[in-house]
C-alpha cells in the first residue's frame, strides 16, 4: 500500500471510492445515451432491435441511490491472473508472466464498473475473481489476504469489517455486519443477498448450466434467494446462450412472484420471464372453474399422459380404399396397403401427432413420383408438393389421420364416459374415471368450465400434437406444491435445456405434492438431477424454527429439521386468548403492538377468518395490504391468508388461532403442513394466538 494512503482514515478512503466508482457508473451510463446509430443500421428494423438493447443497457446501468454499489473488497497476496471482467480478462489486470503482485485488490458489487481507460472500479460479484468472497476461509484462504465487508445506512457508506484470512494470531469470529445484513427490517419487496451469499449457497449458485439441480431447503435457509441468483450467474456466463433460448421463473402465485420481481433488476438482468404454472398453460382455455380434490388429483396424475396418447392416437385409423391421383390425362394410384404400411411406419417412430399429419400426404406424394419416374417421367419437388396438395391426398389424410384440436379432444374425455373408459382401461379404475368426468357436460369448448387441472391436460395435449417450444433454463420454486402432470409442463420448456427446481417437502399443502424429489424429478424429465439440502437458516430464528419443527415428524418424517444460526431470545410468544370472542380483538392489539417496532408486520389467518380480522382492524384504523403488494415505511402490515403465506417473509408476524389454519384444509396432514408455513414466516418475532387448544403435535 502506498505511504500516503497508510495516513488516510480508511474509510474515508472506501468513501471517495465509492463516490469515484458512481461518478464511473454515470460516465458509462452517459456513454451509452450519447450512442449515434443513425449511420450504423441498414433498415428501421435494425435500427428498432439496436434501440432496444440500448435502452435495456442504459436500465441495466442505473444507480441505484440506497442500493451499495459494492458491498466487498478482497485484497490478493498474488495477482489472480485474467478472470476478472465479463466474458474474459481482468481490466486493468495483467496478462501473466509478470510475476507476483502484492495488494492485488478488487471491490466486489452488483455489476461490473470501471473507469475511462477501462480499469476495473467494481467488479461483478458473478465474476471468477469474486468468488473467494463467498468461499474463502482460515482453512482455505484461497490467496485472499483480507476480506472486508461494508456496511451501509441509507445508501450511505458507514462502517467496514475485515477479516484476516492468513493472519494466525487473529481469532475466528462472526461478522456482525454479516448478521445486520441478514437481519435487517423488511420493508418492501424481497431484496437480493448478494452480500451475504453463504459458501453451501454459492456452490449452488454457480454450477453449471448444462445439469439440472434440486434444492432442498427448509425456511429461512434462503433457497428461493439462491435459486434467483442462480439466474443471473447463468446470464452473466452464458449471456448469449440463454439470449438466444431465453430463460424463465415459475412461481406458486401471483403475490409470490410480485414479491420476487425486483430481485433480478437489481442485480442488473431484465430480461427474465415470470409466470405460475397457471400461465404457462392458460393460452388455450379460460379457467373458469375449480375441481373437488379428489378430481384434481387424478387429472394431475402422470396416468393422465398415458390416457391422452392413448386418445389421441385413436383418431387413426387404417385407409379403407386406395389413394387415386390425377395428373394431366395420367392416374396414380397408390394401393391401400402401402398406405397403411407409411401409417404404420409414421406410429412406430412415435412422433408428433401433428408432425406426422404433415408427414402422411408427403409420404404418399413421394410414392406417387416413384410411380412416376418409373413411367419414364422426371418430376421434381415442386410437382412432389403439388401432389401433396392434392385433393385425393387431403382427403385421405383428413380419414386416415385427422388433425385433433386438443381442446375437444380433453373436452371429450371428461364428458364421453365411453370414450375414457375405452382409453383409460388398465389406468384408471371405474372409481377414479367417475372423479375425472365432468358432473354437467359442456357443449362447445367455449362454454365449458375449465379448471386450472384440465388447463395442464390440454396443454399436455398441445404437446402430443407439436413440441412445446423448450427454453434455455427454467426456475422453478414452491416446487412440492406441484403435481406431476405440472413438473410435466414444466418440463416441457426446458426439455433441452436445464432446470433449478427449490422446495421443501414439509411445506407441500397440495393434495398432489410431492413425496420425494426422485418422483418430481423423473416427472420433470429431469431424472439425472442432482439433489442438494440446504440446513442451515438464515432469516427464522432458532427459537421460532425449533418451535415449527415439532410438526415435523408428522408431516415430514426423517426430513432434516433446519439448523438456524440466528439466536433471539424472546422472539417467540405463543399466548392463550380466555374466549374465541376475545380472539379478533387480541389479534388487533397485538398487530398495533407490533407496529411499534421496526420493519414490516404480517397477521396470518386460517382463510375464513380474514373478512372478520379484515373488518376489525379497518375498525381500529390499520391500513391493510394485500399478500405481495409491495410495503413501505407507511404501510407496513399485511393481512394474509394462510394459503397464500408460502414464500412471504415479514419481520414481525401474528398467527391467528393455528387449530382453524389446521381444519382449513381436506385433511390433517396438510393442515399441519398449512400451520408449519404459517409458523416460518417471522424474521424477528412471532406471537401465536389461540383461543381452541394447539394442534397436540406443537405439544
Amino acid at each position: 500500500m502506498p505511504a500516503h494512503e497508510e495516513s488516510i482514515d480508511p474509510l474515508v478512503r472506501e468513501r471517495d471510492h465509492l463516490a469515484a466508482s458512481r461518478a464511473a457508473l454515470r460516465a458509462m451510463r452517459e456513454d451509452v445515451q450519447s450512442l449515434d446509430i443513425r449511420d450504423v443500421t441498414a433498415n428501421w428494423v435494425n435500427a428498432a432491435v439496436l434501440q432496444t438493447q440500448i435502452d435495456d443497457r442504459i436500465k441495466a446501468l442505473a444507480d441505484l441511490s440506497h442500493t451499495p454499489l459494492f458491498f466487498g473488497r478482497l485484497d490478493y497476496l498474488h495477482e489472480v491472473g485474467a478472470e476478472g471482467a465479463p466474458g474474459g480478462a481482468a481490466p486493468g489486470a495483467p496478462a501473466g508472466g509478470d510475476g507476483p503482485r502484492e495488494g492485488e485488490r478488487f471491490y466486489i458489487g452488483r455489476r461490473h464498473v470501471h473507469d475511462a481507460h477501462g480499469d476495473p472500479m467494481v467488479i461483478d460479484w458473478r465474476a471468477p475473481v469474486s468468488q473467494p468472497f463467498y468461499r474463502a476461509s482460515r482453512n482455505d484462504p484461497l490467496d485472499v489476504d483480507r476480506r472486508r465487508r461494508f456496511g451501509y445506512t441509507g445508501g450511505e457508506l458507514t462502517a467496514y469489517e475485515d477479516e484476516r484470512l492468513t493472519d494466525p494470531a487473529e481469532e475466528e469470529r462472526t461478522s456482525k455486519l454479516l448478521q445486520a445484513e441478514i437481519e435487517r427490517p423488511r420493508v418492501g419487496p424481497m431484496r437480493d443477498i448478494v452480500a451475504t451469499i453463504q459458501p453451501e449457497q454459492d456452490e449452488i449458485v454457480r454450477s453449471g448450466l448444462g445439469g439440472t439441480v434440486c434444492v432442498q431447503g427448509g425456511p429461512g435457509t434462503g433457497k428461493t434467494a439462491v435459486g434467483l441468483h442462480r439466474v443471473a450467474y447463468l446470464l452473466y456466463a452464458h449471456r448469449e446462450r440463454l439470449a438466444r433460448t431465453g430463460t424463465l421463473v415459475v412461481g406458486p402465485n401471483r403475490s409470490f412472484l410480485h414479491y420476487i420481481e425486483q430481485v433480478l433488476p437489481a442485480l442488473g438482468e431484465l430480461e427474465v420471464q415470470q409466470a405460475t404454472v397457471e400461465d404457462l398453460v392458460a393460452a388455450r382455455v379460460e379457467v373458469r372453474g375449480t375441481d373437488e380434490a379428489a378430481a384434481a388429483v387424478i387429472k394431475g396424475d402422470a396416468r393422465m399422459a398415458e390416457v391422452l396418447r392413448r386418445a389421441l392416437r385413436s383418431h387413426v385409423t387404417p385407409p379403407a380404399e386406395s389413394v387415386v391421383v390425377v395428373r394431366g390425362s395420367r392416374r396414380w394410384r397408390i394401393p391401400a396397403y402401402e398406405v397403411e404400411e407409411m401409417v404404420t411406419e409414421l406410429l412406430a417412430r412415435d412422433m408428433r401427432y401433428g408432425a406426422a399429419h404433415e408427414a402422411l400426404p408427403q409420404r404418399i406424394a413421394h410414392a406417387v413420383l416413384v410411380r412416376m419416374e418409373e413411367a419414364g417421367e422426371a418430376p421434381d419437388d415442386r410437382v412432389q408438393n403439388a401432389v401433396a396438395r392434392d385433393p385425393a391426398v387431403k382427403a385421405a389424410v383428413k380419414a386416415v389421420w385427422p388433425a385433433v384440436d386438443p381442446a375437444k379432444l380433453v373436452l371429450r374425455l371428461l364428458n364421453d364416459a365411453a370414450f375414457l373408459a375405452a382409453h383409460a382401461e388398465g389406468l384408471l379404475t371405474e372409481e377414479e374415471q367417475k372423479h375425472v368426468l365432468s358432473a354437467r357436460p359442456a357443449r362447445s369448448v367455449r362454454s365449458a368450465k375449465w379448471t386450472a387441472a384440465d388447463a395442464v391436460l390440454i396443454d399436455e395435449a398441445a404437446d402430443l400434437v407439436a413440441r412445446t417450444h423448450s427454453l434455455g433454463h427454467v426456475v422453478i420454486d414452491e416446487a412440492q406444491d406441484l403435481s406431476p402432470m405440472q413438473y410435466r409442463a414444466v418440463g416441457r420448456r426446458c426439455s433441452t435445456g436445464s432446470a433449478t427446481v427449490l422446495g421443501d417437502l414439509a411445506q407441500g399443502t397440495t393434495p398432489w405434492s410431492t413425496r420425494s424429489w426422485e418422483q418430481a424429478l423423473f416427472h420433470l424429465g429431469k431424472p439425472d438431477a442432482v439433489v442438494e439440502e440446504l440446513t442451515a437458516g438464515f432469516r427464522v430464528p432458532r427459537e421460532v424454527i425449533a418451535y415449527a419443527s415439532r410438526l415435523l415428524p408428522a408431516i415430514s418424517p426423517g426430513l432434516a429439521p433446519v439448523e438456524s444460526v440466528r439466536e433471539s431470545p424472546g422472539s417467540l410468544v405463543v399466548r392463550e386468548v380466555a374466549s374465541a370472542g376475545e380472539l379478533t380483538g387480541a389479534a388487533v392489539a397485538a398487530c398495533e403492538d407490533a407496529l411499534r417496532h421496526e420493519g414490516s408486520v404480517g397477521l396470518i389467518a386460517a382463510d375464513a377468518r380474514v373478512p372478520a380480522l379484515a373488518a376489525a382492524l379497518s375498525e381500529a384504523g390499520l391500513g391493510l395490504l394485500s399478500p405481495g403488494e409491495e410495503t413501505t415505511a407507511e404501510s407496513r402490515l399485511t393481512l394474509v391468508p394462510a394459503s397464500l403465506a408460502k414464500g412471504l417473509e415479514y419481520d414481525h408476524v401474528v398467527l391467528d388461532e393455528p387449530a382453524a389454519v389446521v381444519d382449513g384444509e381436506p385433511d390433517e396432514r396438510t393442515g399441519l403442513r398449512r400451520l408449519y408455513v404459517a409458523l416460518t414466516r417471522a424474521v424477528s418475532g412471532l406471537v401465536v394466538l389461540h383461543a381452541s387448544p394447539l394442534p397436540e403435535q406443537l405439544g
